[in-house]
């Protein structure tokens, strides 16, 4: 079909829709395409619908209908597109979900060496390139359980990025911290917005959404109620349930 055309867009998703066995209605005729190296955020009132989006986009939930499309790929029942858009899409959750019994280190090696079939060597000095970049390497020995929430989560960003996907998707990445820790979170993605990674971003820190994004998305229902720029959003945006939920929460 045309639609996998991809041209500038790295994201194509038409008319999707998602209910869950209790009949909720997570996505409702859903359509975005989202360009490369554009951040798109994503804001709206708890059971929106946001979460179920991101995780639709790598395959972790299955839609009713509709398509999409990753980089050009389709994400259908084919299990070498599934695997593929995997690899290329890298996620990061509310929970950090490394492993307990592995060091930092052993952490971030792990997909490297299992799906990228990297030698230990190529694998080691990718993962210290990338937990210094967090600002984490000296935690390199460390388990995850002496490291502080925001440091977990850095390990989880630095996990993600080893495998070097052409997305990221973060989901509340910073809704289980301490507020201490929020910041040391949102400037790791903040450097990732600024160096062109195209990412999709779930959250509630209006600030960062006015900072990096190039676009903001507003869901409610599991529908799409307005989009458009930061500054559209925060200055003059057009729907009464934007304005009335952007005043429940600046």
């Amino acid at each position: 079909m045309a639609f996998q055309d991809v041209g500038d867009y790295i994201i194509q998703v038409e008319n999707i829709h998602k209910t869950f066995p209790n009949g909720v209605k997570a996505l409702v005729d859903f359509t975005t395409k989202i360009h490369r190296g554009e951040v798109v955020v994503i804001i709206g009132p708890s059971g929106s619908g946001k979460s179920t989006f991101l995780r639709c986009l790598n395959g972790l939930e299955e839609i009713d209908s509709g398509a999409i499309v990753i980089d050009g790929i389709p994400l259908d029942d084919h299990k070498k597109n599934r695997l593929e858009i995997r690899k290329e899409v890298g996620m990061v959750f509310q929970q950090f979900n490394l492993f307990p019994h592995m060091t930092v280190l052993e952490n971030v090696n792990l997909a490297q060496r299992r799906v990228r079939k990297k030698s230990k060597e190529k694998a080691t000095q990718m993962s210290m390139d990338l937990l210094r970049k967090v600002g984490i390497e000296e935690k390199v020995d460390n388990y995850p359980s002496h490291l502080s929430g925001g440091q977990q989560q850095r390990v989880a960003i630095a996990r993600a990025l080893a495998m070097m996907p052409k997305v990221m998707l973060f989901d509340e990445a910073t809704s289980a911290l301490d507020p201490e820790m929020i910041g040391e979170v949102l400037e790791v993605m903040k450097d990732l917005a600024r160096e062109g990674m195209t990412m999709v971003c779930v959250t509630h820190e209006m600030g960062f959404a006015r900072e990096v994004s190039d676009r903001v998305i507003f869901m409610e229902d599991g529908k799409i109620v307005e989009v458009g720029t930061a500054e559209h959003f925060f200055t003059a945006p057009q729907e009464e349930r934007t304005k009335l939920f952007l005043s429940q929460i600046l």
